[in-house]
């Protein structure tokens, strides 16, 4: 255990790490959308939504535990303060975002939500200026906010210049997601000052999904029996939550932000070659590979030092 922060501190298993989280982001988009066609999950059926993202989430908090526990935490042992912190953490990073995330990705296609969903790195930029006053917006920044927010235009452009594909309940709802998921990091980092990484990760996660499983349940959601085919699919996004989020977070606490940050820019690549892989999308369209340039643009120039 006293070789953990140095191992992970390691160059190679910083870049090693670091890709292989954002692969497993980035192949969330393809994976949910396969899940709710294996399901037969309709577009407008919230509850249905909520009920398969519960399953997900909750799943995913209690793999993070299970391995927390063989490293050695005391899982129980958190203050009164801690609990109403991964309780706050919980609705807001895991129900309150993918509420909106699930509900946009069932109406917008993989490829769109990938690159849009990429605009969180421009909100926590924004956020930071407000909350911290030794990490102000620079011209730099400024820039590359401006320049990503002008992917996100982009990818959005429909047949011609003048026509726009953009609906509140697809793409507007992925960009919220983002928002979200950006402001509750900010608070997540404030959390892990004082709570391990991986407790606070597995407790938000099963305290989210259990939320997000009970929205189900209250309207009633239901979806297609599980077969090998779902079921698989079901604990592979179970999986990739829990590793993807368990990793980030050792790297966090022995690394710095700035200098993971930049990794970031690879979740929408990802997203994007996968869903053309997997959901036979359209990927080299002019306006994806544009918007992929911009926004991948804008967030190096944001997180560069």
């Amino acid at each position: 255990m006293a070789a953990l922060p140095a191992f992970f501190s390691r160059p190679a298993v910083v870049v090693t790490s670091a890709v292989l989280c954002c692969f497993l982001w980035g192949s969330a988009y393809p994976g949910i959308k396969v899940g709710y066609e294996l399901l037969a999950i309709g577009s407008r059926d919230l509850a249905a939504q909520m009920l398969f993202a519960g399953y997900r989430f909750f799943l995913s908090g209690i793999l993070v535990l299970l391995l927390a526990a063989l490293l050695g935490r005391s899982l129980w042992r958190l203050t009164r303060t801690h609990w109403r912190q991964v309780a706050l953490l919980g609705l807001a990073q895991t129900t309150l975002q993918y509420v909106f995330f699930y509900i946009g990705l069932a109406n917008t296609a993989g490829v769109k939500a990938s690159i849009m969903n990429a605009t969180g790195t421009f909100f926590s930029v924004l956020f930071a200026h407000w909350i911290y006053h030794n990490d102000r917006l620079s011209y730099r920044k400024a820039l590359g906010c401006a320049i990503g927010f002008l992917g996100v235009i982009t990818v959005n452009l429909g047949g011609g210049l003048l026509d726009f594909e953009f609906t509140l309940l697809g793409e507007g709802f992925i960009v919220i997601a983002a928002a979200v998921l950006a402001g509750s990091a900010i608070y997540g980092k404030e959390v892990s000052q004082s709570l391990d990484p991986m407790l606070m990760t597995g407790w938000q996660l099963l305290i989210g999904g259990a939320v997000l499983t009970v929205i189900g349940w209250s309207g009633r959601g239901e979806f297609g029996d599980f077969d090998v085919a779902s079921g698989s699919l079901l604990l592979y996004l179970a999986f990739l939550s829990a590793a993807a989020f368990g990793l980030w977070s050792i790297l966090l606490k022995h690394n710095p932000v700035s200098q993971l940050s930049v990794f970031i820019f690879l979740i929408p690549v990802f997203g994007t070659l996968l869903s053309g892989l997997v959901l036979g999308e359209r990927v080299l369209e002019w306006k994806n590979l544009a918007a992929l340039v911009l926004v991948c643009g804008g967030i190096w120039l944001v997180t560069r030092r």
